[in-house]
């Protein structure tokens, strides 16, 4: 064999190993990063969540108070209930 083919196949097992090194130390690096993204998608909808529960029980709330304002008004003296209206005749 010619001493530049040998050289030749020397360069590429070389360049074989060293990508293969490189190629394992990078999987090790990788490790755990699909359980660290899913924890931190769970906390934002967490956070979500949250933000989402207190706007609703608010809006809730809200209409809750105009349901029983309108409700206390039905049949009732408009202007002695404070309804907003002129009095019954």
């Amino acid at each position: 064999m010619s001493p530049t083919y040998l050289a030749a196949a020397h360069l590429l097992r070389t360049v074989d190993v060293l990508a293969s090194r490189a190629w394992r130390s990078d999987r090790r690096d990788e490790r755990g990063e699909g359980v660290i993204s899913a924890a931190i998608a769970v906390l934002v909808m967490a956070f979500l969540g949250v933000g989402m529960y207190f706007a609703f029980r608010s809006t809730l709330g809200k209409a809750q108070t105009k349901t029983d304002q309108q409700v206390e008004c039905i049949g009732a003296d408009t202007a002695a209930a404070g309804c907003g209206g002129q009095p019954a005749p």
